[in-house]
C-alpha cells in the first residue's frame, strides 16, 4: 500500500515537472529583457494550482521542472538551482497563504477570497521568485545590477499574471470538469465563446483596418466577461479570461492592439497588467453572482420547507396540489391526498418536554419520507398535522400507503410510542378543487376519530 502511494506521488511530481518544463520553455520564448525573465510565465499558475489541488507533496515536481527549464536555457548550475528554489518557495508560500487565509481551492467561491488570493498569491508570494531569481542572475554575472529593476518588474508581473489567470482556470475546472448545461445553455456557451474570440481578435488581432489597429478599445472585452459571470460562473469566466489573454498576447506581439509598443517587453508588461486586473474583476463579479444565486436558492428552500421536519411546508404543499390539479385536468390522471394527525401530541409535550415532542414530529416525517416515492410530496401542515400528495394513485393504492405508514410507525421502538390518524381523498372521485379534496380528507379523518378507531378512513369508501 505504501509502495503504491509512493509511486503515485512520484508519478504526479514527474508529470508536474514535465508540464512545468513545457510551459516554461514556451514562456521563455517571450523573454526580451533577459533570457531568464519573461512577462508571460504560465508555470507559476500551474505550480500553484497543483499544490492547491494535489497538496504540498508535489513540490519536488515544481523544483525539477524549474531547474530543467533554466539549465536548458541560459543558466549555469548555480543560477538554475537558485531560480528553481525561488520558484518552488513561491509556489509553497502562495499555497500556504491561500490555504490559511483564502479557503484554499475554494478561494474562487467568494469575492473576498478572490481579492485575498490576488493579494497573497498574485502579488506577495510572486515577489519571492522574482527576488531570488534576479539575485541569482546578478550574482552569477548573467545580469547587471543596474538592470535588476526592469528585470525584477518583468519577472514579478509575469509570475503574477500566471497566478491570476492560470491558477483559477485549472483549479475551477479540476474541481468541476463536467458540463451540466441544457441545450439552450450549450448554445449560449458556444455563442459566448465565438463572441469572445471575435472581440478579442477585433481588439488585439488586427481585424480593424491598419489605420486604427492600435486604438484603445480594450474595454470592449469587459462586457463578455460580465456575460460569462452572470450567465455561467467563475469557471467559465476564468476560461473567457484565458481566451482573451491568449489572443491578446499573440496580437500584441504582432503589433496589434492598444498595448503594442516598439519595445515588445514593455508591450507584454502593459498587457499583463490589463489581463490580471480583468481576471480579478471578472472572477470577483462571477463569485458575487454565484453567491447571490446560492442565497436566493437557500431562501426559496427555507420558504418552502418546515424547519423542524425538513418536509415541505403548508405553502409548498398547496402550490404542488394546485399544480397537480391543473395537470390532472389535462391528462385525466388520478392522485390522492392523505391528511394525518399525530395522536397525543400535547400529552407528549407535557410529559416528556418539547424536545421529545419535536423528535416525535421528526420520527413521523422520517416514516412519511420512507413511504413516499420521488414523485410524491410529504408536508407538515402545522402543529401535529401532516399531509401527503400521492401522484398517479387511486384511492385503493392510497389506502395501502396509509396502512404502511401506520405499520412502520407502530414498529418504531423509540419511546414514546406514536400513533396517527389518517384521512384519504382521491381525485376526481372526492372532489376536483383544493377545498373539496381537503374537506373530504378532513371529514374522513374526523369520522375515524369520532368512531374511536385507530386506523385509516377514506372519504370515497366511507
Amino acid at each position: 500500500m505504501n509502495g503504491s502511494r509512493s509511486s503515485r506521488k512520484l508519478a504526479r511530481a514527474l508529470l508536474l515537472a514535465v508540464i512545468y518544463l513545457i510551459a516554461g520553455k514556451l514562456g521563455l520564448r517571450l523573454a526580451f529583457v533577459n533570457p531568464s525573465a519573461t512577462a508571460v510565465w504560465p508555470p507559476t499558475g500551474i505550480a500553484l494550482a497543483a499544490l492547491l489541488v494535489l497538496g504540498y507533496e508535489v513540490w519536488p515536481g515544481v523544483f525539477l521542472g524549474a531547474f530543467l527549464v533554466n539549465i536548458t536555457t541560459a543558466g549555469s548550475l548555480a543560477t538554475s538551482v537558485g531560480i528553481a528554489a525561488g520558484n518552488t518557495l513561491e509556489a509553497l508560500a502562495g499555497c500556504y497563504l491561500v490555504n490559511h487565509f483564502a479557503h484554499g481551492r475554494k478561494a474562487f467561491n467568494r469575492a473576498q477570497d478572490i481579492f485575498r488570493f490576488a493579494a497573497l498569491a498574485g502579488l506577495a508570494s510572486t515577489s519571492i521568485s522574482a527576488t531570488l531569481g534576479v539575485a541569482s542572475l546578478c550574482l552569477s554575472g548573467l545580469a547587471k545590477w543596474p538592470e535588476s529593476g526592469p528585470i525584477w518588474a518583468t519577472w514579478w508581473l509575469g509570475d503574477a499574471g500566471g497566478a491570476l489567470v492560470i491558477t483559477p482556470l485549472l483549479v475551477l475546472w479540476f474541481r468541476d470538469p463536467r458540463f451540466r448545461w441544457s441545450r439552450a445553455q450549450l448554445t449560449e456557451a458556444f455563442v459566448l465563446l465565438a463572441s469572445t474570440v471575435l472581440i478579442g481578435q477585433t481588439v488585439f488581432g488586427g481585424f480593424f483596418p491598419s489605420s486604427i489597429r492600435n486604438y484603445p478599445l480594450e474595454f470592449l472585452c469587459i462586457p463578455f466577461l460580465i456575460w460569462a459571470a452572470f450567465r455561467f460562473g467563475p469557471r467559465e469566466t476564468a476560461a473567457a479570461v484565458s481566451v482573451i489573454a491568449g489572443i491578446a498576447i499573440s496580437g500584441t506581439l504582432a503589433g496589434f492592439g492598444p498595448f503594442a509598443r516598439s519595445d515588445k517587453n514593455e508591450s507584454l508588461v502593459l498587457l499583463q497588467v490589463y489581463v490580471s486586473v480583468s481576471a480579478v474583476i471578472g472572477l470577483a463579479l462571477a463569485a458575487l453572482v454565484s453567491e447571490r444565486k446560492e442565497i436566493e436558492e437557500r431562501l426559496q428552500h427555507l420558504a418552502a420547507t418546515d424547519p423542524v421536519t425538513g418536509l415541505a411546508n403548508y405553502r409548498r404543499f398547496m402550490e404542488v396540489l394546485a399544480e397537480e390539479i391543473k395537470r390532472s385536468q389535462r391528462t385525466g390522471s388520478p392522485f390522492a391526498v392523505l391528511l394525518l394527525d399525530l395522536d397525543g401530541m400535547k400529552q407528549i409535550n407535557d410529559h416528556h418536554g418539547h424536545l421529545v415532542g419535536n423528535r416525535a414530529l421528526e420520527r413521523l416525517s422520517e416514516v412519511l419520507q420512507s413511504c413516499r416515492r420521488n414523485i410524491d410530496t410529504a408536508a407538515r401542515f402545522g402543529g401535529d398535522e401532516f399531509s401527503m400528495l400521492l401522484l398517479e394513485t387511486d384511492g385503493t393504492a392510497a389506502l395501502q400507503v396509509a396502512r404502511r405508514v401506520r405499520e412502520r410507525l407502530g414498529a418504531d421502538q423509540e419511546a414514546p410510542p406514536l400513533a396517527v390518524g389518517i384521512g384519504i381523498s382521491a381525485y376526481p372521485d372526492d372532489g376536483e378543487t383544493i377545498e373539496s379534496l381537503l374537506e373530504a380528507a378532513d371529514r374522513a379523518l374526523y369520522q375515524m376519530k369520532r368512531s374511536g378507531g385507530g386506523g385509516v378512513a377514506e372519504e370515497s369508501l366511507s
